[in-house]
């Protein structure tokens, strides 16, 4: 009976011991700060979505973002910490340019009035400093809108009366990025 009690006692403090030490990790892992967020467009359908963005939300830590935090005229990965991914599932036309239905890195180059938008097929980039213009895919300029005030950089997509537009919001900084399937008509009858 002494030697069963022994052999308890000792998976006891392995299983303790091991209990401990998976704790202590637990309490050392840090939480991300910046966590990655997912945008779809799916237009009317439930089915399978058009455009797939993963992005970095990052916070507001300026009075103002564009200018100070963001610096104007550099190129930026549109997000925090890792390239901003864009996922394409149908052609599309991205601010006049034909893009084919993949996968691209977004870059932005945030200017006072304007921001030149950037799609690159440098899926290897995890940032700016990773940006090659020899890649570029489509390269357009947008206007900037005044927008309420957000403390998190946003994706997202609405409506338009030509297609849809992705929309990029932070701080009071709103860009709209126009966008429309190609082939629409062809798309509108594949959906009757």
């Amino acid at each position: 009976m002494n030697r069963i009690n022994v052999i308890r006692f000792i998976i006891c403090l392995c299983i303790a011991v091991l209990l401990k030490q998976s704790i202590h990790a637990q309490n050392k892992t840090k939480l991300e700060e910046t966590p990655l967020d997912i945008s779809y467009y799916r237009g009317d359908s439930l089915d399978e979505p058009i455009v797939k963005v993963i992005y970095g939300r990052v916070k507001k830590n300026t009075s103002t973002v564009f200018g100070e935090q963001i610096p104007f005229n550099k190129v930026w990965s549109t997000g925090a910490k890792v390239a901003t991914e864009v996922k394409f599932y149908k052609d599309v036309n991205f601010g006049g340019v034909h893009i084919s239905a993949g996968t691209y890195i977004l870059y932005t180059v945030p200017h006072k009035h304007t921001w030149d938008v950037i799609l690159s097929a440098n899926l290897n980039g995890i940032g700016p400093d990773c940006y090659n213009p020899l890649f570029d895919r489509a390269r357009v300029s947008v206007n900037v809108d005044q927008a309420a005030s957000i403390e998190y950089f946003t994706i997202g997509f609405e409506e338009s009366s030509t297609g849809f537009d992705m929309i990029l919001r932070w701080d009071t900084t709103k860009i709209n990025i126009p966008l429309k399937l190609e082939n629409a008509d062809n798309f509108i009858l594949a959906k009757i």
